[in-house]
């Protein structure tokens, strides 16, 4: 990855955190983005590398934001070479009281995100030899969950944009692959064992258990194990790898 420009959106936390860091490591230079400034510059710091890091403030669903971002990502570091879609909101609500708001804000980070950015960068991407773009996904992607519908929803949305924009850009040596977890430890996670226990009244532990039963390993996936994936996703030994989607989640969609 040595001097490969990698722009990872959602990039403050979690896995887009971790994913830097392996990026990072192997030698190339990071563009992070995310709609929060603070955590922006906490996580520059975290990093320790100042020289290699852009941070961007951006929402990835606003159209001139994401213009921005690439404009002034390629200007610091050159034209994106590996795209990370990891931007992503959750939420849960049941059919009966779910509103419209909560419904296009799933789509609008998780769907329209993944489409803003990658048509941002499959331009330059196609005309200077290719390139990758990973879309940060979930098993929600693969599968139903109850009361998560609009979640769900915007999931398939984004595992559909991937297959559908791997046949349409594999002609121009950019392949187009998704991440698909299962519930991961992470801050988004930790919402939700809050929620769980605020309208369940379970303690923190009975709502850990809830999220763990998912997966037949019986434990939460580590942002480590999708951060190593999407460097093998950029590498060429991967290079034929197009339109996939790889379930990171012990077997539970097996």
């Amino acid at each position: 990855m040595h001097d490969k420009h990698i722009l990872i959106t959602g990039g403050a936390q979690g896995v887009g955190l971790a994913v830097a860091e392996r990026f990072l490591a192997a030698g190339a230079k990071i563009t992070l983005t995310g709609r929060n400034a603070d955590r922006l510059a906490e996580a520059k710091q975290a990093l320790g590398v100042h020289g290699s890091i852009l941070t961007v403030q951006a929402d990835v669903s606003d159209e001139a934001d994401v213009q921005r971002l690439f404009e002034e990502a390629e200007a610091a570091n050159g034209v994106v070479n590996v795209l990370v879609n990891n931007a992503g909101v959750s939420g849960s609500a049941p059919l009966s009281r779910m509103s419209v708001e909560h419904f296009d804000q799933m789509m609008a980070i998780n769907a329209r995100g993944v489409f803003l950015c990658s048509r941002a960068a499959a331009g330059p991407m196609g005309k200077t030899g290719g390139g990758r773009i990973i879309n940060i996904a979930s098993t929600a992607g693969l599968k139903g969950y109850a009361y998560v519908a609009a979640y769900v929803a915007s999931k398939h949305a984004a595992v559909g944009l991937t297959r559908a924009l791997a046949l349409e850009l594999a002609s121009k040596s950019i392949t187009v692959n998704a991440i698909c977890p299962g519930f991961i430890e992470t801050p988004m996670t930790v919402q939700t064992l809050q929620n769980i226990v605020e309208k369940t009244g379970r303690s923190e532990e009975e709502a850990r258990a809830e999220l763990v039963k998912f997966n037949p390993q019986k434990r939460l996936i580590e942002v480590d194990e999708i951060a190593l994936t999407s460097i093998w996703l950029a590498s060429d030994g991967a290079r034929s790898v197009n339109g996939q989607v790889i379930a990171i989640d012990g077997g539970e969609t097996a």
